[in-house]
């Protein structure tokens, strides 16, 4: 009888052959998954994502190179234009330059607006110089008062200093001190009555009036560097009221700020004396002495490393000169006048004498000789003179006129600038008569 297998058995059997069927026949199956549909989706979303925005990018640096391309062509085509312009206009204003002069007075005169016409138009101007000083901000006193004229198309200058003591009034026998010049002036409220006094003593009409501290000069003369001056005298004076202690030697030398005031306002020394007769003593001296000064502190300003300086002088200015000239009038004479030669500058001294009348000391005019002078100095004409050494010594002394002109003829030079000699214009032999040394 045969034995049936037991169904335990045949089941473990067939149990093992399924678990054998399912097992891996190599390795790459055994590290192979069964992958999900939706993370492979998702992977190729996001492929497709990055790739999108790769593309973005590309097209958004694209824009930007094309942008900064046609900025910078922007940019040079607006170089171009600024280049072209400013060489056109560099060109007119060289032309404007030329026209006007060249130089730095054709500079200025193309900077400010000028043409060629512009100085056509222009004519001589005067003007009252009055400078004044004291140690007291609220009161001043005119130390210097002078005439000036200026011809821009002749470049020519004229100075007549007017002594601070000459009488403007009617009755010498009752003279006092408030009918001296210096005096009208009265701190400055009565420029005014100082300008038409001086009109109707000279017969010059006179528009325009600058009145000037001596502490600008002081300052002027540190901002240039200082002036080289042949001081005529040793100038010892002391007063402690004004706070002036003046101490100069004489001799040829550069003087500071501080110095150069000390020399325009000397008039007299400690001890009493003063300037030479033969220089000009006392006041006469003194106006002389301020003349020449400032022929030589022009000179020195006019260099070219001073007038660099322009913006300096500017504020200085601004800070201590009144002036009624208005900005369009400086505006036209000023390019004329920074070119101005100092060798074509005249200087003289209203003729008169000192006198003491009713206890007071002051200078009488002598019209006749103030006549000639102003013909002289300020005439638009050459005038004839038929008169020799009609007048006293001293008068003769205060009327020669100094010039500078400078000539290598020095004997026989036709000149009509002579006080001591009978000069007409046909004279050929007259020696000129001048303040000036050679």
């Amino acid at each position: 009888m045969k034995k049936e297998p037991n169904n335990n058995i045949r089941k473990n059997k067939q149990t093992n052959m399924k678990q054998t069927s399912t097992r891996p026949t190599n390795a790459k199956q055994v590290n192979e998954r069964p992958i999900n549909s939706k993370q492979i989706n998702t992977k190729k979303s996001n492929i497709k994502q990055t790739k999108k925005m790769e593309k973005k990018q590309q097209k958004q640096e694209k824009k930007q190179r094309k942008k900064k391309s046609k900025g910078w062509k922007i940019f040079r085509l607006i170089l171009l234009i600024l280049l072209v312009a400013i060489l056109v206009f560099a060109g007119m204003f060289t032309y404007r330059v030329v026209r006007n002069g060249g130089g730095l007075q054709g500079f200025i005169a193309a900077a400010v607006g000028h043409d060629e016409n512009t100085l056509k138009d222009l004519d001589k101007i005067n003007f009252l110089i009055v400078g004044i000083s004291g140690c007291e901000e609220d009161y001043k006193l005119a130390d210097t008062i002078m005439v000036c004229s200026y011809d821009p198309k002749a470049q020519k200058a004229s100075l007549l200093s007017i002594p601070r003591d000459t009488y403007v009034g009617t009755n010498k026998a009752k003279a006092t001190a408030s009918y001296k010049i210096n005096a009208v002036y009265r701190n400055g409220q009565n420029i005014d009555g100082m300008v038409k006094s001086i009109e109707e003593i000279t017969g010059i009409e006179i528009n325009n009036y600058v009145i000037i501290d001596t502490e600008a000069l002081a300052e002027l003369v540190d901002a240039i560097g200082g002036v080289e001056f042949d001081v005529p005298i040793d100038m010892k004076y002391d007063d402690v009221t004004q706070d002036l202690h003046i101490d100069l030697k004489a001799g040829y030398q550069k003087l500071n700020g501080k110095q150069a005031e000390w020399l325009v306002r000397f008039r007299h020394n400690n001890n009493g004396t003063s300037y030479s007769y033969e220089y000009g003593d006392n006041d006469i001296g003194r106006m002389r002495t301020q003349r020449e000064f400032i022929q030589a502190t022009l000179k020195q300003t006019m260099k070219p490393e001073n007038l660099l300086k322009i913006t300096q002088i500017a504020q200085i200015a601004y800070n201590n000169v009144q002036t009624n000239m208005n900005f369009d009038t400086i505006k036209d004479y000023l390019p004329y006048a920074v070119s101005f030669n100092t060798e074509n500058l005249q200087t003289g001294t209203l003729p008169g004498t000192p006198e003491l009348c009713n206890g007071v000391w002051i200078y009488t005019v002598n019209k006749k000789e103030t006549t000639k002078i102003v013909d002289e100095l300020f005439g638009d004409e050459e005038i004839e003179e038929n008169e020799g050494n009609t007048v006293n010594t001293n008068t003769v002394n205060n009327t020669n006129i100094t010039t500078n002109t400078t000539t290598k003829k020095s004997t026989n030079t036709t000149t009509k600038k002579s006080t001591n000699t009978t000069s007409t214009k046909k004279s050929t032999n007259t020696t000129k008569t001048t303040n000036t040394k050679k």
